[in-house]
């Protein structure tokens, strides 16, 4: 999966609105509302970088919705990345495996745009990327999301960059919510707007997008405001949700003991970026897609999210006709547990992490009880990972295919990573969906010698369903169908017992491994979440210096009190793991 890294991070388009004399006259120009810009011939592919679909986010415009760029005359050269949105850096532990190019400057509202044709003729179908990160971190500037193979291959791709941390997805009283999201909207009213001048057709536009992005893939989708911007949707390893408010406040209200500020947009507005973000990293330390904690995310503001956006698209007639395809990875929680030794750490505490487990899903115990019987070789690691991805992730993605039958597809990633102890962990799929899984940022996760033949599969997928609508195997129905992508030899033999336990359909014979359909996958793991989960959620940790905001509910009982302990006891075990 070769992909040539010829351009550098620039500062293209680090001020509010310059015009750089490219000396690339024979380079391809094209017009935008907001002026003309010149890309690059690159590998066959036209390329245009960091054009900016909104004016920069600080000054007067900090903590306020995206506002449309100051137009520029003469041609703006787009040759090179444009600044990244604030964000701190990945831990020392996380940055073995992952990446996060940091490009200085204001001007971080904006995209990028790979193309086989430009000019209003082509109408191709296009992409439009949104990076994962937690919402904290990514850029569209990573590596391994280079669009070149899916230009190569008759696709327009776009990748944006959008508002993180506090800047994006902070509650303040004084500000609206969701400002990153907002970000995200003003992008894809750009496309509809502009795309045809690149090649694309503002018709067939498939939002899609990876754990946070994915997220917001969702969000967006039953979102009012853009129905008629996209037809399709991919959502990786992220289902559609918002936070609690009271979640987020907590956040916010802890950064601001921390800077000794009143919890407002406008006192935070006025403290120096990179002490924002190194208070935001402190406060986020103990958080974790395992066991929760304070955290940005969507919320229901009201406005762009109306309601709970999960709830919209099951209950609801939003988004009808829209094209879903759904994914997670076998072992999403490993790259949640493997970095600095945590797996084993939680794999010690035992019993402990099977209750903090139950916390965290609101279940009792005969959840647990049931994957155990289900997977009795299994560590209280595995089960505590697995048992989490599927009330979290694999459920809710589950609960949408079933209300949208006829129009849904599920797959699996099940490709283990040649990295020690990382199985088909979360966010290595990537490489194998944009076919750049030997650049160097893709090898940090799946290791040396990644199969060509599981990324044809995999970005072959992406793009059938881009331009058709139909990936390549049946619809989601009453039968289930799951695509598995990269299951291999090694592994072949527990999977076999897996999918004998669930009642899923034996692997087709003259299949090759790296890709086929099955029927029923995890069918009886989620089939144990069927029963209600416990209303008696376990109350957050209080403000330092404030009282809590939830009260814990009539009735809490002293096991509540012995769930809550074994929260902060694993929470302090896999205390830097909220990071992708």
């Amino acid at each position: 999966m070769a992909a040539d890294r010829t351009h550098p991070a620039g500062d293209a388009g680090a001020g509010p609105h310059p015009v750089h004399a490219s000396g690339h006259d024979d380079c391809p120009l094209v017009s935008t509302p907001y002026g003309a810009v010149r890309g690059r011939y690159e590998h066959g592919v036209v390329v245009f970088r960091g054009i900016p679909y909104a004016a920069p986010p600080f000054g007067v415009r900090r903590f306020r919705p995206p506002t449309p760029p100051e137009p520029w005359n003469g041609v703006r050269d787009a040759g090179s990345f444009g600044p990244t949105p604030p964000k701190p850096p990945y831990s020392d532990a996380f940055a073995k495996y992952l990446s996060d190019p940091v490009v200085p400057g204001d001007d971080c509202l904006n995209l990028n745009v790979w193309t086989p044709e430009p000019g209003p003729g082509a109408r191709l179908p296009v992409i439009v990327w949104l990076h994962g990160g937690a919402l904290t971190r990514g850029t569209s500037a990573t590596p391994i999301y280079d669009g070149r193979r899916f230009a190569r291959e008759g696709t327009v791709f776009v990748s944006i960059n959008y508002r993180l941390g506090v800047e994006g997805y902070g509650l303040f009283p004084d500000a609206p919510a969701n400002l990153g999201l907002r970000d995200q909207l003003a992008a894809l009213e750009w496309v509809h707007r502009s795309i045809r001048a690149f090649g694309g057709d503002p018709d067939r536009v498939t939002l899609a997008g990876q754990s946070a992005g994915a997220i917001s893939v969702g969000a967006l989708i039953a979102a009012p405001q853009t129905q008629g911007l996209f037809r399709r949707g991919v959502l990786q390893s992220g289902p559609p949700e918002a936070l609690e408010r009271d979640k987020v406040r907590r956040m916010v209200r802890r950064m601001a003991a921390r800077l000794k500020i009143p919890a407002t947009a406008e006192a935070f507005a006025a403290v120096d970026r990179d002490l924002l973000l190194r208070t935001q990293a402190e406060v986020g330390r103990l958080s974790s897609p395992v066991l929760g904690g304070p955290a940005f995310g969507i919320v229901v503001d009201g406005d762009l999210v109306p309601s709970d956006p999960l709830s919209a698209l099951v209950d609801g007639d939003v988004a009808v006709g829209v094209d879903l395809l759904m994914g997670w990875t076998r072992d999403e929680y490993r790259l949640w547990l493997v970095p600095g030794g945590l797996l084993e750490r939680v794999d010690r505490l035992g019993a402990v992490a099977l209750a903090g487990a139950m916390a965290r899903c609101h279940c009792g115990p005969e959840v647990p009880r049931g994957y155990r019987a289900l997977h009795p070789e299994a560590g209280p690691a595995e089960l505590v990972g697995q048992m989490v991805t599927d009330s979290l992730l694999r459920l809710p993605l589950r609960r949408l295919a079933d209300a949208r039958p006829g129009t849904s597809y599920v797959y699996e990633f099940a490709w283990p990573s040649r990295r020690p102890g990382l199985g088909a962990c979360h966010a290595l799929e990537l490489g194998f969906v944009f076919d750049t899984g030997e650049t160097p940022e893709s090898a940090k996760l799946a290791g040396d010698g990644a199969p060509q033949e599981l990324a044809d599969a995999m970005h072959g997928t992406w793009t059938r369903f881009a331009a058709t609508g139909d990936p390549g195997w049946e619809a989601w129905n009453a039968a289930h169908p799951v695509r598995i992508f990269g299951e291999t030899d090694g592994d072949r033999g527990r999977v076999e017992h897996d999918r004998l336990l669930s009642g899923a359909d034996a692997k087709p014979p003259g299949t090759d491994g790296w890709a086929y359909t099955a029927h029923g996958v995890r069918d009886r793991e989620l089939s144990l979440w069927v029963t209600p989960p416990l209303q008696t959620a376990l109350p957050e940790e209080p403000d330092h210096g404030t009282p809590a905001s939830d009260p814990a509910p009539a009735g809490f009982s002293a096991r509540g009190t012995e769930l809550r302990s074994a929260v902060r006891r694993l929470r302090r075990a896999t205390g830097r793991t909220r990071e992708r």
